[in-house]
């Protein structure tokens, strides 16, 4: 589903929880600030650049694919965000993927455990700030991704699936700088239907 604007902007999206429900793993102080502040810093700096430029009628994911620049930077956090806010919930024991996705998953990776392993180590080495994935690619093979600042991997032609943010501002109040005790804590909230679901549709999607 892409992202329209309403009455020629973009609008802050709601979070499916409150700010306090993804406790202990993210603690409502990060998501006031992260979602709150940061987010939506973003979209008033793209909202502001849209009036009487090319961009002014796209939707996000359309900005996301053909601009630079400083439109570029905030319309991919923008979409980084909602895709990272949405995709969560809160924590659940034994937080594991199931269907046709949990499937693929073992096919290419072997095990789930190895996927982790693999996606969280791809979180951990990436320099910087940025976001690591896992996309589907055309052929419906999943793929794992790192991507600088506010990179996204549908400018290489990908399906963005699950996201992770490594910027510090998504971390840094609750776990300072272990970035790879961010990334272990993590998997308790990912809501696995939601992942499944955009799954299901870039599976069915050209």
């Amino acid at each position: 589903m892409e992202t329209k604007q309403v009455n020629g902007k973009f609008e802050l999206i709601k979070l499916p929880y409150g700010t306090d429900s993804l406790e202990p793993v993210i603690s409502s102080a990060t998501i006031g600030f992260h979602h709150g502040k940061h987010l939506q810093t973003y979209i008033n700096n793209l909202n502001a650049a849209l009036p009487g430029s090319k961009y002014e009628n796209m939707t996000l994911e359309e900005i996301v694919k053909t601009s630079d620049g400083g439109v570029f930077n905030n319309a991919g956090q923008i979409l980084n965000h909602n895709l990272y806010f949405t995709q969560l919930c809160p924590p659940r024991e034994n937080n594991v993927p199931k269907g046709k996705l949990a499937e693929v998953i073992d096919c290419q990776f072997g095990s789930f455990e190895a996927f982790k392993e693999e996606f969280v180590k791809k979180g951990s080495t990436l320099f910087g700030s940025g976001w690591v994935w896992l996309s589907a690619d055309n052929s419906r093979k999943l793929v794992i991704t790192q991507e600088s600042n506010a990179g996204n991997p549908i400018r290489q032609g990908l399906r963005p699936l699950l996201t992770f943010d490594v910027w510090e501002h998504a971390y840094y109040l609750d776990f300072q700088n272990r970035r790879a005790d961010y990334l272990d804590k993590m998997w308790q909230i990912v809501n696995w239907e939601t992942i499944e679901r955009r799954f299901i549709c870039c599976r069915c999607c050209k």
